[in-house]
Order: C-alpha cells, then structure tokens, then sequence
C-alpha cells in the first residue's frame, strides 16, 4: 500500500493540536514533497530522514514521496516530525507493518544515524494527547528516551520511550515491543535559601510574609548593599509548597521552553533577568512565540532588580499579565497564549546615585533628580504593586552581630496556615479576588473604616489601590487568625502602599 497515516502533534503555545502525518508514495521521478506549512526545521527533514533511513539498513525508496502535515492552516515548526515522516516512508514502502497505527502517536528528531534525539513541548503535547483519548479511543505515545520522564509526568498516559528508529520498527513489526516508561517518584522537597541568614531588616522580612501568605507584589526600596536581593532570593522558600497541578503546569512551561529538569519538580520557578531585557524577552514573542520571563516564572517569583533601569515600554507591558495571570502573544500569521500567574518581586535604589537616606551621607541627587529617577515607573504599574517598603542600611551592630534571625521554615508555617485559610474561605489567595469578592470578604470593622477614609483622602488613592489596601489588609488578618479586618490591619496595609517613600 503506497500510503501510509500516521498521528503527531504540533504546538501552538501551550496548546498542543493533532497533526496527521499522511505519506504518499507514487510512480515517476525520484522526489520528497513536504507540504501543510512547514518552516525550514521540518523541510530539513527531508535530509535528516534520508540518512536515518539508509544508516539503518533500510531502503530510501526511488519514488516519487509526497508527505502531508494536516490540518494544511496550521503551521508546523521543529524536528519533532522526524520520526513519523520516517516511519510513514517505511511503512508505505512496505519495510514496515503498519497495522494498529491509530493507537500510536508519534513525535522525536532523527540523527542522522537513526538515533532519537530529545524535543521540546514533550509534556504540553502529551498532556494534550491525554486530554484527547478520555474522549475517544486511548493511545500511546513514542518518543525519544531523552524525553520520556518529562512526558510521564501526566500520570494517565502511556509512554513508549525509544531510542533509535530501528527500536521503533522493530516494535511496529512486532519483534521486540517498547517498555512503557516507569520512572521513578520526583523528589518534592525543594531545598531553598534560608530567610535566617538575612541579618536585620525586621520590617522587610514581614513584608516577605504578608506577600507571600496572600500572593502580593512587592516592591523593595533601598541603597546598595542593604539585602534587597538577598531577601527577594529567599522569597520562594517561605512560599506552600506547589500543588500537583501546578508543579505540572510550571513543569509544562519550562518544557515548551526546552528547559525542564526532572531535578526541578516542584520547585517554585524563580526569575531574575537582567534590566537589559527586551519586551520579547520578558512577556515572549518571536516569529514562533515562545513563552517569556514572565511565563517562565509562572506559579513562582519574578525578581527584577534595578526596577528603573528597565525599559518603560518593557515595564508597561507587564501590567496586563499581573491583573490577569496570562499573556497573548499576536503575531501576524500566529497567535499564542501562555500562562503568567506570578509573584512580582522588584527592587530599585532611593534616588539615580542610591545613597539616598544613607548614613555615609554621599548623596548629591537634587530633588528634582530623585524625582524623575522614580518617575520612570509609571502610577499604572506602582498602582498593581501591592506593598512597597523601605530597605534601610544596616547598623554597625547590626552587621556585625551573628545571624540568628527566624528560619524559612518557621516563616513557611505562618504562610501555609493563612493561605490555608484563604482557601477555605473563598478558594483562591486573597490577591485574586475580584471586586465583588472584595466587598464580601474584605470588609473591615468601623475603626477600620474610618481609617481607610482618612488613608483615601491623604493619599489620593485609586479604586485599584483601594482594593489591593482591604485584599492586604485581609492577609494581614489572616496571618493573625482573625476572622474579621480590624484597624491594625488596615493601618499596616495602609503603610506598606506608602513605604516607597519613606526611602
């Protein structure tokens, strides 16, 4: 039989759609015809394929081969369609048996002695494979061993790792069937920075805390040297533990990126690019979108150092994914979308020099130099920003005194306990609610209503602003264990939207 049809997967964000991989053999003159818009990594395959083929001691036919990547609109990118054009050309030859093909898929890049070679989007395509065959008839997936413990990570899929062509077609023959993969148990006890080796900084460390229990922005401000980015590396060790659907969503993230570790399972992803960074870099893009920073961070912490010194334009563009938790990014022919739900945590110095406030008395910044050294960030994007505090130098004694502040670990127990309490109460962190929710579950006592009468009309606040005072003010509460906002609360919510400038 001159034809042969065989199932893989494409990836368009972080979707992941079939594509059916249909070879033709027919008479006239020797020929390979790629069709259904592959880029330039899949017309390659026409070369990679050939030598695979021969190198394995089969016969590349001296026919005229037509192969088709269906559905014809959707474009195809990367060397994962290596393996099932291969096989497609054996079986339609008649190397090969083809029988029981539509309870396979197939995905992998051919060396060109044969050999499997690992791919990205191995999770996301075979997460979207498992989603597929709850509906419709089960299948299994082949795939290079390179990457079979990521795409074992959806625990409902059946997995045929492989690492040659010829172990594939000897399974196909019935001669020597694949193993399903059995990996063993990832590790789920991430090790993180202790908060205790941080001297000092009382006030930013319960920053850290009511940040963390309600999964708030934070903005650190503060001269060189003070600690802003050791705290903010210690950030994702006093953060609950990841959830399995959201280790797996992460975990999907980094494998789109080519980027996942088994090592790194369950652990909060934690981002830190340099201010440098373009607008692509940080939200994604590219002629093939792939997933930025921001992505990347997803269920973890994004640490941008040197708030001012980034971009605007790369700034702004973060303020859309901090209200929403994702980003679409368009493009011309393409259009994906990807997930974004992270813990902005930022850090800037007090004036152009840094040594405002600073006991060494070596600022010479004029105020109008201050002034527009933080007018670089714009009151839309401070306006999402949750709580910003002072990051002041150390005391002498201070820095000379021995670390012995409170462990991560203790810090982690608070944390857990109210977010706990938050998920019980309204199943999301305080920092998700909608307005509605707001007004249910973040009402305040009277003394505490007064208080936010006098903070809105002091400092101008917004309705954006509003509520992220009463969502902080919430966590504040909880980390108390108290089941209604009282003023206290109010009135430390009230002092974190005004730390930044007490720098």
């Amino acid at each position: 039989m001159p034809l042969a049809v065989l199932k893989s997967r494409a990836l368009a964000g972080m979707e992941a759609p079939e594509v059916t991989v249909e070879v033709h053999l027919a008479a006239g003159l020797p020929g390979f015809t790629l069709v259904g818009l592959p880029d330039t990594e899949v017309k390659e395959a026409r070369d990679r394929v050939r030598a695979a083929i021969q190198n394995c001691r089969f016969e590349f036919p001296q026919r005229r081969i037509t192969v088709n990547l269906a559905p014809a609109d959707l474009p195809k990118e990367s060397g994962r369609f290596d393996l099932p054009i291969a096989l497609g050309i054996l079986i339609a030859s008649g190397q090969v048996k083809g029988k029981g093909l539509e309870n396979y898929e197939f995905a992998g890049e051919l060396a060109l002695g044969g050999e499997l070679r690992a791919i990205r989007g191995a999770l996301a395509m075979c997460a979207a494979m498992s989603q597929a065959s709850a509906s419709a008839n089960s299948r299994s997936f082949v795939l290079p061993a390179e990457s079979a413990a990521e795409a074992a990570l959806v625990r409902s899929a059946t997995i045929l790792p492989a690492r040659t062509l010829l172990e594939v077609c000897a399974h196909l023959n019935g001669l020597a069937p694949l193993v399903p993969y059995a990996g063993e148990a990832l590790l789920t006890q991430p090790d993180y920075p202790d908060l205790a080796e941080v001297k000092g900084q009382a006030q930013a460390k319960r920053a850290l805390e009511v940040a963390a229990a309600g999964s708030h922005s934070l903005l650190l401000s503060g001269p060189p040297g003070t600690g802003k980015s050791m705290l903010a590396s210690r950030f994702p060790g006093i953060l609950p533990a990841m959830t399995e659907a959201e280790a797996l969503q992460s975990a999907a993230v980094q494998s789109l990126a080519g980027r996942f570790r088994s090592e790194d399972w369950g652990r909060r992803p934690y981002r830190a690019p340099h201010h440098s960074a373009s607008s692509a870099a940080l939200v994604g893009g590219g002629s093939v979108p792939r997933p930025g920073e921001i992505s990347l961070a997803h269920h973890g912490v994004l640490f941008l150092d040197e708030l001012p010194e980034f971009e605007r334009r790369v700034l702004e563009a973060l303020r859309e994914p901090l209200e929403s938790g994702h980003i679409c990014v368009s493009r011309a022919a393409r259009r994906a979308d990807f997930p974004a739900r992270f813990q902005l945590v930022a850090a800037m110095n007090p004036c152009p020099c840094g040594w405002l406030g600073h006991a060494n008395g070596k600022c010479r910044c004029t105020p109008d130099q201050v002034v527009k050294y933080r007018g670089k960030l714009s009151g839309p994007l401070l306006d999402r920003i949750d709580l910003m505090i002072a990051v002041p130098a150390l005391s002498d004694v201070e820095l000379q005194a021995r670390g012995d502040g409170e462990p991560s670990a203790a810090v982690r127990a608070r944390v857990v306990g109210a977010r706990e309490r938050q998920l019980s109460r309204q199943g999301k962190a305080n920092a998700l609610l909608e307005p509605a929710e707001v007004e249910e579950y973040c009402r305040p006592d009277e003394a505490g209503v007064q208080l936010l009468k006098q903070a809105i009309l002091r400092l101008s606040l917004s309705a954006r602003a509003y509520h992220r005072i009463l969502k902080v003010a919430r966590t504040v509460a909880d980390l108390a264990d108290a089941g209604k906002i009282r003023s206290p609360h109010i009135a430390e919510a009230v002092h974190y939207r005004r730390g930044l400038g007490e720098g």
